[in-house]
């Protein structure tokens, strides 16, 4: 395959407001990224993306943009954002930042003057309807974040459209000049540097524009609570007229050169919407879902049904893939007991890096991180307050960086940051980690090195591996580009697996990279030891 630099590459997620404040205000910014990118390179990622710093309310913490074209004042200025982007390019980073196209803030000028009737200039670019005749919403439509999608607007005397909170109306992408108005903003992130975009929730873009009833779902999960999860969402996204935008946006794109894309896929059933949008090289780059991510386990049989979508074929699309984010619990959490947790740690680091595709790594990820527990009165998260206790929200993975051990804040600010501070957190901060040649942190470092010194791993196909019975609970995947072969093997369990080896694959051969040295001593002897994963040069099935 010929290689571009996110083809296997692995892009490292900042977000911003929980990374490094450097103004001490308690909130991270600009240059707190500036100062910190350093460390960032030092990892071996390739690129950065950063979650919003656009001007907001920050009612979403940035997801609800009322200035698609400033930075916010909280996190800097323009002239900040400049310096970033030209230390990163010398560090040999690329820069991805969002780009928020389903949905504004009600605070944006665009949302203001569509409101104020329905015969100005963009009373068609946010979702309107009228009652129906009892005074009820326009349809059965549910928001993500709970109760109905519409919101009575008492100016305008409609309705309007939100699939996430009611203080992030639905842009109307239906409406040729909405399409225009967002080319021109990608338009000037490019002007200023950026190579590349990372599209949320993007497929919420378009909606029925007959708004049909959504049909019922039953639900057998009981942690599905929510009436969002009561219907079969056919009409309030994933719409046919998405990937001619996407084409559209390509268009526009290509005036710039190799420009990088990353779709968010939301929603039932995301990979026909994701191999439709990443389509040969007509619309976007990449795109994931949340398919680990809302991921509450991690077996051997989730990563192969993950794995079994995507071919080696070169005219397929290419998949990305993410364990953590800002929107998902931490991984060392979600998938490990305590007891577990470190070997746990750097078993997803080595599998994440393992697999086919484009990486995703949120910070703190390399850490080994756990999810913090935030107190109710501490928390900031709106979909956490809404839907207390049944849903503990998002901030528990947005609590800040730990930099330094004994430092106040750990390093983070020198006052009370904007989220508490975890106390676990403590002893896997930075500089700890650093002077610790078995840490996470060194792992991590060690593994990025490896990868990109392994083009097996970057590019070479993946194809798995059946052992037979003895080995039913390992998971084996092999990756190559033609003679040139890796063998990857995970033991997903708490418990230890003993193999015959003089069967099946030739475990003896070749050990090139490991989570420790005590796990490759006992695989010597035919045990393949409970979280551990290996992977082996030049291993053949016998």
């Amino acid at each position: 395959m010929s290689k571009t630099w996110w083809q296997g590459g692995c892009i490292y997620q900042i977000y911003p407001r929980s990374f490094y404040d450097s103004n001490n205000d308690g909130v991270g910014d600009l240059q707190g990224i500036i100062d910190k990118l350093d460390y960032v390179a030092e990892l071996g990622v390739d690129g950065i993306w950063i979650s919003p710093f656009f001007t907001s309310p920050m009612v979403d913490f940035g997801y609800d943009v009322a200035d698609y074209k400033d930075v916010d004042p909280i996190f800097g200025d323009i002239e900040d954002f400049k310096r970033l982007v030209d230390k990163a390019h010398r560090l040999g980073l690329k820069v991805i930042i969002d780009q928020v196209y389903s949905h504004s803030s009600n605070k944006n000028p665009w949302f203001e003057e569509s409101r104020q009737n329905n015969q100005n200039g963009k009373a068609d670019w946010y979702v309107w309807a009228d009652p129906k005749e009892d005074g009820t919403p326009p349809n059965n439509w549910q928001s993500i974040f709970g109760g109905t999608s519409w919101q009575w607007d008492n100016v305008r005397k409609q309705y309007y459209l939100h699939n996430f909170l009611p203080e992030q109306p639905d842009l109307n992408l239906h409406n040729p000049q909405v399409q225009e108005a967002l080319f021109d903003v990608a338009k000037f992130w490019l002007d200023l540097g950026v190579d590349g975009f990372r599209l949320d929730a993007i497929n919420y873009g378009m909606h029925n524009r007959a708004l049909t009833d959504n049909p019922p779902f039953k639900v057998t999960d009981p942690h599905l609570y929510r009436p969002y999860h009561m219907q079969h969402h056919i009409h309030n996204l994933s719409q046919p007229g998405m990937p001619r935008f996407l084409s559209k946006l390509k268009d526009v794109l290509n005036e710039y050169g190799a420009i990088f894309t990353v779709a968010e896929i939301g929603g039932g059933d995301p990979i026909p919407l994701m191999k439709e949008y990443t389509f040969k090289d007509e619309r976007l780059s990449t795109a994931y879902s949340f398919e680990f991510l809302s991921a509450g386990d991690l077996t051997k049989h989730t990563i192969i049904q993950a794995l079994s979508n995507w071919s080696n074929d070169k005219d397929d699309s290419w998949p990305s893939w993410a364990f953590s984010n800002h929107d998902a619990p931490r991984v060392a959490s979600r998938w490990a007991s305590q007891a577990h947790i470190q070997y746990r740690a750097k078993l997803y680091l080595l599998l994440l890096m393992s697999i086919r595709g484009t990486v995703f790594l949120y910070q703190g990820e390399e850490l080994g991180l756990s999810q913090s527990d935030v107190p109710f009165d501490q928390l900031q998260d709106p979909e956490a307050i809404n839907n207390w206790p049944d849903n503990l929200g998002r901030d528990g993975s947005r609590t800040p960086m730990p930099w330094l051990e004994k430092a106040t804040y750990q390093g983070f600010s020198t006052v009370e940051p904007w989220l508490p501070m975890e106390a676990d957190h403590q002893a896997l901060s930075v500089d700890k980690q650093m002077k610790d040649a078995n840490s996470t942190l060194n792992f991590s470092k060690a593994l990025l090195a490896f990868r990109k010194q392994h083009p097996e791993l970057i590019t070479g196909d993946l194809t798995l591996v059946d052992e037979g019975d003895n080995e039913s609970a390992l998971l084996v995947f092999k990756r190559n580009i033609g003679e040139n072969e890796l063998l990857c093997v995970f033991n997903l369990t708490d418990e230890d697996v003993t193999i015959e080896l003089s069967k099946g694959v030739l475990w003896r051969q070749s050990v090139v990279f490991s989570i420790d040295e005590q796990q490759s001593q006992a695989l010597a002897k035919g045990i393949v030891k409970a979280n551990s994963g290996f992977i082996f040069r030049g291993a053949q099935s016998a």
